[in-house]
């Protein structure tokens, strides 16, 4: 390696976790196998290992450029090249580095710019759930892909969040954009650990997990979210509360990353660390509930169901056909399809920024569904949900809205 990249190795602990990184990969090109965008675009630097070259080169001093960043850009950071890696690479990790390096070097075109800014700090504001209702009454006005994720006001339920005391405690993350798209998802996970026996709540003072300003190269905003949900979720573990439960996955993926997030912050990384050993994806959790509680089933509606598993539960968080097993265990038909492992598009923010393959990806994995004539499809994240509703003229939600109308009373 050439002196700049190892005076920034010596320099900074980023700088010694991509070293660890680029030594670790050993340049097979297996991970090609199961990306996204190598797959729609067969372009060696669209794939994992193109992009490690890419910002091993940018480490190493040569000049970054707008398509040094565009290749960059187009990596839907799923992860499923962590799941096929044979060395255990954590590219994730690397491509965070590569990204906001090359952030720094290459000024983005003022109105790239401007999108970016405005999905970081639009979706994460308190400003962002009437913009959404109005979004939603000037719905047959929107552009095609903007109206694709906006649904109808009609859409809304009207089931109250259950309200019980239960001794068993638990807390979950609302989310920054879910309780104003899909409000429906986190009262349905709280009426279902109520008739379970358990109370969910929701803490006074968390927000966004981070993943927002993460992904858009903003680490120290996605170190400040982690910081105020520690301080809003600390008392409560304190006062004996069991678990910090995600119904989106893409949440729980982050939240799980505190640890690293914080490592270097000496008042946060030992509680940092608490919290992620605290943290639960809803799907570990309720499995173990029913079967605790044996409740009766009601009449179960849409019994032919598809499930997509998003990236960030199935790569990231390693969980891997639980859902599957319990939603059978409870009269489901669960139906199988082709490419299951591979990222719908949604990808956060990605569908936005990236609309033309975010699009394709979506209409690929639709059609592999669609060979199964599900009744419903089911996720586990709003992003995947909302995205996969605006290709798809069945319905789309989650699986714990499902799981909610079986044990609902007749």
């Amino acid at each position: 390696m050439q002196t700049s990249l190892a005076s920034w190795i010596r320099d900074t602990t980023d700088g010694r976790e991509a070293e660890a990184i680029l030594r670790t990969c050993v340049h097979c090109g297996f991970c090609n196998a199961t990306c996204p965008t190598y797959q729609l675009l067969g372009n060696e630097l669209d794939g994992p290992r193109g992009r490690i070259y890419l910002i091993k080169q940018v480490l190493e001093g040569k000049p970054a450029t707008a398509a040094t960043q565009l290749h960059l850009d187009r990596c839907l950071t799923c992860r499923n090249c962590e799941t096929t890696c044979p060395s255990g690479v954590q590219y994730s990790h690397l491509l965070d580095i590569g990204r906001r390096v090359v952030e720094k070097k290459v000024v983005r075109p003022m109105a790239a710019a401007a999108t970016r800014a405005a999905l970081r700090e639009g979706l994460t504001s308190n400003a962002f759930a009437p913009a959404f209702r109005l979004g939603q009454v000037l719905r047959p006005f929107l552009p095609a892909t903007l109206r694709s994720k906006v649904p109808p006001l009609a859409t809304a339920r009207t089931r109250g969040a259950a309200r019980r005391a239960h001794p068993r405690r638990m807390l979950y993350l609302a989310g920054c954009v879910q309780p104003a798209m899909q409000p429906n998802i986190n009262a349905a996970t709280e009426r279902v650990f109520d008739a379970l026996g358990v109370q969910l709540t929701a803490a006074d003072g968390a927000g966004c997990c981070g993943a927002i300003r993460h992904h858009l190269a903003d680490l120290e905003g996605a170190r400040a979210d982690a910081r105020r949900n520690i301080d809003a979720w600390w008392p409560q573990l304190q006062s004996g509360v069991e678990a910090i439960v995600m119904n989106a996955s893409g949440c729980g993926a982050t939240v799980r990353e505190y640890d690293h997030l914080l490592r270097e912050d000496p008042r946060y990384a030992e509680k940092a660390a608490r919290i992620v050993a605290a943290t639960k994806d809803v799907a570990e959790v309720v499995p173990g509930l029913v079967e605790q509680a044996a409740p009766r089933m009601g009449p179960v509606e849409m019994r032919r169901v598809a499930f997509h598993p998003p990236c960030t539960l199935q790569h990231a968080q390693k969980i891997r056909g639980v859902v599957e097993s319990m939603l059978r265990a409870v009269g489901a038909d669960v139906v199988g399809f082709e490419e299951a492992h591979l990222c719908c598009g949604s990808a956060g923010t990605y569908s936005v920024l990236q609309p033309e393959l975010a699009g394709r990806l979506r209409d690929r994995k639709l059609e592999r569904i669609e060979v199964a004539r599900p009744d419903v499809i089911l996720s586990a994240n709003i992003g995947c949900i909302s995205h996969l509703q605006g290709g798809s003229a069945r319905p789309v939600m989650h699986w714990i809205e499902w799981l909610d109308r079986a044990l609902a009373p007749a």
